[in-house]
């Protein structure tokens, strides 16, 4: 049976991973921070899979979980690490409080780094460990090509790990551990209801005011469009499972509006769009 560990299960995009792939046989390990949540994803999982208690902000905790995984796979390697756990907080990038961009940066960014150097081992560097050698699936976003207003902090660690990724990749294939980008667009999850529900009203007096309105309507409605987190989660077992897995994929709601005309006009153009959309043009 391959296994598989995946951060940030316990909603979204990481619990739909979880259930689908527990479904499909995999041994599924699902990291939660809350013991509540824990339950929740056993009962989901019932028996296919368990809930492992660490936090990716804390590297002592993700190392404690590498080995007690490592234990329980008895000498026997990970099939698959998806790094998933994210944050995300919007703000404009020059009131934003440094603390609160530190923190993005570290879940998003950080969290993916410690776990990589803490179950590289068990994916394949290990040469004392047996079975197939693992994959890493590092969930992005199209945010990690795209920049958007007022999530300076989500945009700069997607692009953070999309840059890791294409460095790690290359460097992994010294021990047969691939590496592959996921990178959805909009999608049915709580993240940006959490991270707008992270007092956003503080900027009111600002002269963004406007345009974070504007922003907040446009996350609702992007929301409302989004993705299934299952389809996400079947990209991933392609990106786990295909013989010849592509580098990067991007799933994504309306792909000629959502991913091709961002990635093909100029960039003033792009840049012209979104002012008019959240009023930002400028005097």
């Amino acid at each position: 049976m391959k296994s598989v560990l995946i951060t940030g299960a316990s909603t979204g995009i990481g619990r739909a991973c979880a259930e689908h792939l527990a479904a499909r046989g995999w041994r599924v390990f699902g990291s939660v921070r809350k013991q509540a949540d824990a339950e929740a994803l056993n009962a989901a999982l019932a028996g296919r899979g368990e809930a492992v208690l660490f936090d990716v902000g804390d590297t002592a905790a993700v190392q404690r979980a590498a080995a007690e995984i490592g234990e329980k796979l008895g000498g026997g390697r990970l099939q698959g690490l998806i790094n998933n756990a994210g944050v995300a907080l919007p703000g404009p990038a020059l009131l934003q409080p440094e603390a609160e961009i530190a923190r993005v940066l570290d879940i998003n960014f950080m969290g993916a780094v410690r776990t990589v150097q803490a179950f590289g081992g068990l994916l394949g560097a290990d040469p004392g460990l047996t079975g197939p050698k693992g994959r890493i699936v590092n969930i992005t976003s199209v945010s990690g090509k795209f920049g958007y207003p007022f999530t300076a902090a989500y945009v700069a660690s997607k692009h953070a790990v999309e840059g890791f990724s294409e460095s790690i990749r290359r460097e992994l294939m010294l021990d047969g551990i691939d590496v592959i980008v996921v990178g959805p667009g909009a999608v049915k999850t709580p993240i940006w209801d959490k991270g707008t529900a992270n007092d956003l009203a503080r900027y009111n007096g600002s002269r963004y005011a406007g345009s974070i309105k504007k922003l907040t309507e446009s996350l609702a409605a992007m929301d409302a469009e989004g993705l299934e987190p299952i389809v996400v989660a079947r990209t991933v077992e392609t990106a786990l499972t295909a013989a010849k897995p592509k580098v990067r994929y991007a799933p994504v709601p309306n792909p000629l509006v959502n991913w091709w005309l961002p990635t093909l006009l100029p960039k003033r153009m792009i840049d012209a769009i979104v002012a008019g959309r959240l009023g930002l043009g400028g005097k």
